[in-house]
């Protein structure tokens, strides 16, 4: 199909923030490909804030697999939705068998996706995917589009605030005594899975010393499910952070990152939404994934701090006991990437 005959496109789209958030670099790309088609992108509703005021799609589709969509009358009932749309060309950024059946079934004419065994029959065009660890995973998404002939401008992320949350933001901060000449300094101890967590009592004491050392105003971030985290954080500390964990939403979340002047965080989706905004500066603490399949992009404001240890990396055991990975960082290694941050 030429980008004239294109009119209606769908992005089936991947399950984890983190990994949403990178593939906003193929929505957009895909939009300066076809800058008047009707663009709607899938999407679980968990991921939605990720995409919400993204100017390059037209229309955001929730699909809960393992929730409103689990059985198959509902999955049925999605396939009519989609078939209603009359969409021309689908991408899957998901390697899903039920993705691209889903696909077929709702009669979508070009079926772009990773080649596998099993959904093979399902594209009508099928990629050869490169090996998930060789490839950030920015790329790996880019590649779908790229192979499938289309033109890919640029590799970075995007993620969009309104004045609202910016609004909320401020209010929060000021009722906090913290004023704009204030060194703001935020921590997000939580994670996805373990074994990426720095644990609980270097956080404290990098948090006091912080305070101490360079009169840093703390923020706690995360979610509602990190305030256990968050409380025995503070728990273990002897100054006062300001909690932010279970108070501000992804939105306002990220309308606080602009305003802060380091941001420190393990690999997960909060980093890179820090990234995709614009924190000043951001020190991020690698263990078991590596920074060149999901690191910050791009990664000028951004510190590394990752110790060689005699485990591979990447590592995917997400039940490993020993964590010596992350262990291996001390406060020592993150006070002085900040103080060097605030002298420069």
């Amino acid at each position: 199909m030429t980008s004239a005959s294109v009119k209606r496109i769908l992005v089936f789209n991947v399950n984890w923030l983190g990994d949403v958030l990178f593939s906003t670099a193929v929505l957009r790309n895909i939009r300066a490909n076809f800058p008047d088609s009707f663009i709607a992108c899938v999407i679980p509703t968990r991921c939605l804030a990720v995409l919400e005021g993204n100017p390059h799609i037209n229309e955001i589709i929730l699909f809960d697999e393992k929730g409103k969509h689990k059985s198959i009358l509902e999955k049925m009932r999605f396939v009519k939705l989609l078939r209603e749309k009359h969409f021309d060309i689908v991408y899957l950024l998901h390697r899903s068998m039920t993705r691209a059946l889903i696909s077929r079934l709702a009669k979508i004419p070009e079926r772009i996706g990773y080649y596998t065994k099993r959904r093979g029959f399902l594209l009508t065009q099928r990629i050869i995917p490169p090996k998930l660890d060789e490839v950030h995973r920015i790329d790996y998404y880019l590649n779908v589009i790229a192979k499938a002939g289309l033109v890919v401008h640029d590799r970075h992320s995007e993620f969009y605030v309104d004045c609202a949350h910016t609004k909320k933001t401020e209010r929060f901060l000021a009722d906090a005594g913290i004023t704009p000449d204030d060194f703001c300094v935020g921590v997000n101890p939580g994670g996805n899975w373990d074994p990426k967590r720095w644990p609980a009592d270097l956080w404290a004491v990098t948090a006091d010393r912080l305070i101490r050392e360079l009169q840093a105003k703390i923020i706690i971030t995360g979610d509602k499910k990190d305030i256990p985290l968050v409380g025995r954080i503070q728990s273990l500390m002897h100054e006062k952070p300001l909690i932010a964990a279970g108070v501000l939403n992804i939105k306002e979340f990220a309308a606080l990152c602009r305003r802060l002047n380091v941001f420190i965080s393990a690999d997960t989706g909060p980093l890179h939404i820090a990234n995709a905004v614009g924190t000043k500066n951001i020190v991020a603490l690698f263990g078991p994934t590596h920074p060149a399949l999901t690191g910050p992009v791009p990664a000028e404001r951004t510190t590394i701090i990752q110790k060689k240890i005699e485990c591979p990396i990447p590592c995917y055991v997400v039940d490993c006991a020993d964590n010596r990975c992350m262990k291996r960082i001390t406060p020592d290694d993150v006070v002085h990437e900040v103080t060097k941050i605030k002298h420069r």
